[in-house]
């Protein structure tokens, strides 16, 4: 995830201006899911970062996948992100919170909060189950389950797919790239230190000409759940790797 998936939450009256998120506080908006799929430009993004991805290269054995203490530590950075509350589990409501986080930054408009809010729904329900209080995933739960992820074509494809939502949430002019400032905005929401921001973003930025596309986004995010290879850039995705 983003995760796995996220809420349906938002407000229409949402701010366009940038402000500070407060990152330990939960908002209280909800909305009905809307049963709409991704529109097809995203899908056709989607699809041709999945054609492009170094990660793809990972897959031309029949090799089991991860397996690798460097992926499972991976995977424990990204489940302790989850945690919005560090409690030590992952439930709805940390998604719910984590995307209001996005969501309210005020650069989605209400079609593509709908989209996000159904992307990462249908990521938690095919995932973990239905959506309820006591529905829990432990770090090990979550290793489980990304190691069947990685281990399926059709679920690794999926990978990535909330992905572009966080994208345009912090394309605040929303030119089709982001920024060193801009990608503060992400480590923001995240509740990661904004002083670790730029070695994540320049990880990123393949090119180095000091801004972000949506396919070097998405491309090096998908690469944090796919590949093995410590070399890869992308292990900086999400910050700091846990020890």
């Amino acid at each position: 995830m983003f995760l796995s998936p996220i809420f349906a939450m938002f407000r229409t009256n949402v701010p366009h201006t940038i402000r500070k998120i407060n990152v330990s506080q939960p908002l209280f908006f909800q909305i009905k899911w809307n049963s709409s799929i991704a529109s097809s430009k995203n899908k056709f993004i989607q699809e041709k970062i999945y054609s492009d991805s170094d990660s793809d290269s990972d897959w031309d054995s029949c090799a089991e996948k991860g397996k690798s203490e460097f992926w499972r530590r991976k995977m424990r950075t990204f489940h302790g992100i989850l945690d919005i509350n560090k409690d030590g589990v992952i439930s709805f409501d940390d998604f719910k919170i984590l995307v209001d986080r996005f969501i309210y930054l005020g650069h989605l408009d209400l079609h593509q909060q709908k989209e996000f809010n159904e992307v990462v729904q249908n990521m938690w329900e095919e995932r973990w189950g239905t959506i309820n209080p006591y529905n829990l995933v432990t770090t090990e739960q979550y290793l489980e389950d990304m190691h069947h992820v990685v281990n399926d074509r059709q679920l690794r494809q999926k990978v990535h797919n909330f992905l572009p939502y966080l994208f345009k949430a912090v394309d605040k002019d929303k030119n089709g790239y982001i920024t060193a400032e801009e990608y503060k905005l992400f480590f923001n929401c995240l509740g990661l230190p904004k002083e670790v921001s730029l070695v994540s973003f320049t990880a990123v930025d393949e090119n180095l000409d000091g801004r972000i596309t949506l396919k070097e986004f998405v491309k090096t995010g998908r690469d944090f759940f796919l590949t093995e290879d410590q070399r890869k850039p992308s292990k900086l995705f999400w910050g700091p790797l846990v020890k």
